[in-house]
């Protein structure tokens, strides 16, 4: 008996550790959000603040307010840039830009309306077990129809793959 017994325990020794797993943290990334930055039409190396920008979400009627994700308040004065989330399901984002906005005696919007659709292409990249996917955005476009009315006068994408959020990837003119 007291020759199995070191033989047992190191048996023991060796299946518990072999049966414990690493633990996995995610620090490596996350899907990266569009930046868009503000200019001056006139001026186009000059930002320049949007008064009271409210963004609305076309496809589920939301509104991106959360000044730590997104970089802004709802119907705040626009920073230089902000942090704008595309849809990883669809090829296609689409948002409503309302420039001095408020709401009349009804509640109903009122402001300046530009619509903005953002045309990608959807680049998952595994990153590892803890993280899983991430999705990278190719091929980045916008589509607007153009009116007189438009606050918006240009747009410019600076880069047309969205795979960090560290730069301006598109920039509006105003």
């Amino acid at each position: 008996m007291n020759r199995f017994f070191p033989v047992l325990l190191l048996l023991l020794l060796i299946t518990h550790f072999a049966s414990c797993e690493k633990d996995d943290i995610c620090v490596e990334g996350d899907t990266p959000l569009l930046i868009v930055g503000f200019y001056d039409v006139l001026d186009t190396l000059e930002f320049k603040s949007v008064p009271t920008l409210r963004i609305k979400a076309i496809d589920n009627d939301s509104i991106l307010s959360d000044s730590e994700e997104y970089g802004f308040g709802d119907r705040a004065n626009s920073p230089d840039s902000l942090f704008v989330p595309l849809r990883i399901l669809e090829n296609t984002t689409q948002f409503e830009l309302i420039s001095s906005s408020s709401a009349d005696e009804e509640g109903n919007e009122t402001g300046n309306r530009d619509t903005l659709t953002f045309a990608y292409t959807v680049n998952e990249e595994f990153i590892s077990r803890a993280c899983g996917f991430i999705a990278n955005f190719d091929e980045l476009d916008t589509i607007r129809q153009v009116s007189p009315e438009d606050w918006i006068k240009r747009i410019s994408i600076s880069e047309k793959n969205v795979e960090r959020s560290n730069a301006i990837h598109v920039k509006i003119f105003h």
